[in-house]
């Protein structure tokens, strides 16, 4: 585990707990540059503590994953160390701050042939992957993710902190080129904007509106989508979805009774665990990941696109002078 914060220690929750569980993994070490924060966490999970990544590779020589979890800025020199030094890693989200270490970081895994996935967790919540069989042409989105202010991951925009996870979602289910991009956003907390609102257009045709604020008075997350003849809906917090289709038969009918709706069966699990179990998998198995590092960098790349658009508009209508009226 490199990079204890808040969500790096869940990483190594989730670990320990395969590990108790019987699954074949051993938690070697903790890595962080708060040797407090490291010793305390590497007490409470029963492993050795580093104030440093090259402490752990040093007196560890049989690692052979781990997981990034250390703020975006510092993605690229710790996963290159790790990679490297012959390492599989799972880096989380975003991949990276620029396209450039992006694919800096594709470069180095191709060559040194290392397992490389990034922690885009909603891929793993039971909810979508319920949605997954019930996907035809996706053609309308209305996307809300919103969370009261934390002062965790004030180093990036709400676009990259938070609405990245339904970038990468809408991403997977559209599977089409992103024709436009139209986005306000503003600074409400911090340095960053905290409240993003985004239309995009598909070459396929689909439009995607999708919110994000991180200083909402409540935490919402909702996924809502339109195809030919279906409605779906996907609470990702609830993990449910519900499927609405004009003239089926064999559902149970809704308030139309045109439309059927149906519940699909979901399994509820943590998703943080799930993705965890599919990185340590695709390392046992030389496999690709479910979520590559092309598909970070292809969200990445749609997230930052979003930023620009945000700072364009912010200039046409003099942002900085409005904020300081």
């Amino acid at each position: 585990m490199i990079g204890v914060g808040a969500f790096g220690r869940n990483h190594a929750r989730v670990y320990k707990e395969l590990e108790q569980q019987g699954e074949p993994l051993r938690l070697l070490g903790i890595v962080d540059q708060d040797v407090r924060r490291a010793d305390a966490v590497g007490r409470e999970f029963g492993c050795r503590s580093f104030g440093s990544l090259d402490q752990l590779l040093t007196t560890h020589s049989e690692v052979q994953a781990a997981s990034v979890t250390v703020p975006t800025l510092h993605h690229l020199s710790v996963a290159r160390k790790l990679i490297e030094a012959g390492v599989d890693v799972l880096i989380e989200k975003p991949l990276a701050s620029t396209l450039a270490e992006a694919d800096e970081l594709l470069g180095m895994a191709k060559k040194h042939q290392r397992v490389a996935q990034v922690g885009h967790l909603e891929r793993f919540n039971p909810a979508v992957r319920a949605t997954i069989p019930f996907i035809t042409q996706p053609m309308f989105f209305e996307v809300h993710r919103l969370s009261v202010f934390s002062p965790r991951a004030l180093d990036v925009d709400v676009v990259l902190d938070l609405m990245i996870h339904d970038l990468d979602i809408v991403l997977s289910f559209v599977n089409s080129p992103v024709q436009e991009v139209r986005a306000v956003g503003l600074p409400i907390l911090s340095g960053k904007t905290d409240i993003a609102n985004v239309r995009l257009e598909f070459a396929s045709g689909c439009v995607a509106n999708l919110t994000a604020s991180r200083v909402s008075t409540e935490r919402i997350r909702k996924l809502r989508f339109f195809q030919p003849r279906q409605y779906i809906s996907i609470d990702y917090g609830r993990q449910d979805v519900l499927v609405f289709t004009v003239g089926d038969s064999d559902a149970t009918p809704s308030v139309n009774p045109q439309i059927g709706v149906v519940k699909p069966p979901i399994k509820s699990e943590e998703p943080l665990r799930a993705e965890l179990r599919s990185f340590l998998d695709a390392v046992r198995q030389r496999s690709i990941p479910t979520v590559t590092l092309e598909d970070g960098r292809r969200a990445l790349a749609l997230a930052l696109q979003i930023v620009d658009d945000i700072h364009r508009h912010g200039s046409r209508i003099n942002l900085e002078k409005l904020a300081s009226l």
